[in-house]
């Protein structure tokens, strides 16, 4: 559950992902791939080496032209990539 943690640490990794870290210690990768297509804003970012220049703005992660995620949405998709990976082990 999202207690407005935000955003203090980003690393891209691969392809559309970054790993995305809170400050109340939640961590994970998030494939920002399936936001590519919502709208003019998130255009540029299909470029990879656009993408490549994401920052940590207001608590989560943004891009140059003003794209950015909501930091509960991120966190949402961080808490159910760490329960995946739970179940896997």
């Amino acid at each position: 559950m999202w207690n407005l943690n935000e955003v203090i640490f980003i690393e891209y990794r691969k392809g559309y992902t970054y790993h995305v870290a809170f400050d109340d210690g939640l961590e994970g990768d998030v494939d920002f791939s399936e936001y590519l297509g919502n709208g003019p804003v998130f255009a540029p970012l299909r470029e990879l080496e656009y993408f490549k220049k994401a920052k940590i703005e207001g608590g989560t992660i943004s891009w140059p032209n003003g794209a950015d995620i909501a930091p509960e949405t991120l966190y949402e998709e961080v808490e159910k990539s760490n329960i995946k990976v739970k179940v896997a082990r």
